[in-house]
């Protein structure tokens, strides 16, 4: 075995890692990031630049179809489609990737990364020592329901929904979860029957139910057929295709059933149990990222593997946060994760932005219903400015927003038709600033955009 020792050993060299990474050695420190599949992690080659490379030629051909006189054809090139996703995701190549960490410092090291003591890390035949810190990004992994007849059939993951480059007839989904939603449209525009199966009565129910509604809306408009309240209760092999009984007595047949139930931490085969911490559970950090279970204060984690907001930006920003922290530690500085300061990943608690990319796309960020007990007031409306109606013929979205009457600031806000995605930063920069409702009123959105609906939100509650 041959040992190295770094300042900083980081586990995962995901968007996550990485961030980590360049900030330990903007820092000054030394830093081996590990990683065991490619260098960039899940985001980069099979979720989040791969999903919309599959969606955005479909939403910018029925943005199209909204608007007279662009003169568009009827359907989308798959293989034309594919080529473009594959250019995004270099075809899995991540040279580029591996060599950008070399450039800017850092020492990428290709295996398996193991805790096997207090900052060691294990990859192969080589013990990495980290004098001061360890940061643990190994983001997260699906989870599989305990279906009867799952294993018999056959099955993609949201790996192989991003990835694959042949447009199967018949597609099932179950879950309506982002990912569902998302690769339900996607792939019905490239050309497949699509069965969404939702335990629930609509998708996406932690948001709004009006954001759900407009996205089942949108499916079905692309054909896809929503098996709401069903769930699925067993599935079996049948002449090589999948045969799915949902509850209530629908069967289906599929090609391939596209499995998108959640993900959870992946601690499994990360080695924590030789520190005292359980397999398979979240890393509970603090708003430094320090790992609050474990003694000296020299784990550190960020991104999905906490469990605190799965989102790959959310993630980058907990890593800064977690990477400077680590050098200040290093420098003899005290790190105290004060609210909002340089060291604490505050917004994890107040600010989450998320964008579902299906059309119509829904965004959001902060709450998105009332505290209870709390005098806070709810107002929604619907996005009917004249920015909308000039982005789209029929263009049809809501908005609304959580207010805590008290201080008079913005809690959360959601937003759901086409293209409101450009909506949500603004959104995000008033509740992390707390801006006073009196004071946003003077902030004049532009005339003829559909940032207009600020003005008319703000109406709405009465100023």
């Amino acid at each position: 075995m041959s040992v190295q020792t770094f300042d900083v050993v980081v586990i995962g060299a995901g968007p996550v890692g990485e961030n980590a990474a360049a900030r330990a050695v903007r820092g000054g420190l030394t830093a081996a990031l590990v990683e065991k599949e490619r260098f960039g992690g899940e985001c980069s080659y099979w979720a989040c630049i791969p999903s919309k490379a599959l969606l955005r030629p479909g939403n910018a051909l029925a943005a199209a179809k909204r608007l007279p006189g662009v003169p568009v054809g009827d359907a989308l090139d798959p293989e034309a489609v594919f080529a473009r996703r594959d250019w995004f995701t270099s075809k899995g190549d991540d040279t580029g990737q591996f060599d950008w960490a070399s450039g800017a410092g850092i020492e990428p090291i290709r295996g398996e990364g193991k805790i096997t003591g207090v900052k060691e890390v294990t990859v192969g035949e080589r013990v990495l020592v980290a004098r001061h810190a360890v940061i643990v990004c190994t983001g997260s992994v699906p989870v599989t329901p305990p279906i009867p007849g799952l294993d018999e059939i056959p099955v993609w993951g949201s790996r192989e929904a991003t990835s694959a480059s042949a447009v199967p007839a018949r597609l099932a989904v179950l879950g309506g979860g982002v990912v569902g939603v998302e690769m339900a449209q996607a792939w019905a525009r490239l050309g497949a029957k699509v069965d969404l199966i939702l335990t629930g009565a609509r998708p996406l129910p932690k948001l709004p139910a009006f954001a759900g509604d407009a996205v089942a809306a949108g499916l079905r408009a692309d054909g896809v057929t929503v098996h709401a309240g069903s769930g699925l209760e067993r599935a079996s092999l049948v002449d090589g295709a999948a045969k799915l009984e949902l509850r209530g007595g629908v069967e289906l047949i599929a090609d391939k059933l596209l499995v998108a139930t959640g993900r959870r931490p992946a601690t499994g085969n990360l080695g924590v149990e030789s520190i005292g911490l359980t397999p398979g559970k979240p890393l509970t950090v603090d708003d430094a990222g320090r790992v609050s279970e474990v003694d000296g204060g020299w784990l550190f984690a960020a991104g999905d593997v906490t469990g605190r907001a799965p989102v790959t930006h959310q993630g980058k920003y907990a890593a800064r946060a977690a990477g400077d922290a680590v050098a200040a530690l290093a420098r003899g500085e005290a790190v105290k994760p004060e609210p909002w300061s340089a060291y604490a990943a505050t917004a994890d608690h107040h600010a989450v932005p998320q964008v579902i990319f299906t059309d119509p796309e829904v965004a959001s960020v902060g709450l998105t219903s009332a505290r209870e007990g709390k005098p806070d007031r709810v107002v929604e409306i619907d996005i009917a400015v004249a920015g909308s109606s000039l982005h789209a013929d029929d263009f049809a979205g809501k908005a609304s927003m959580v207010v805590d009457t008290e201080r008079s600031v913005l809690l959360g806000v959601t937003f759901a038709g086409q293209d409101v995605a450009e909506l949500l930063h603004a959104a995000t920069i008033a509740i992390v600033g707390e801006v006073p409702l009196h004071r946003l009123w003077h902030a004049v959105p532009a005339f003829p955009t559909m940032s207009e609906i600020w003005l008319r939100l703000l109406e709405e509650y009465g100023l």
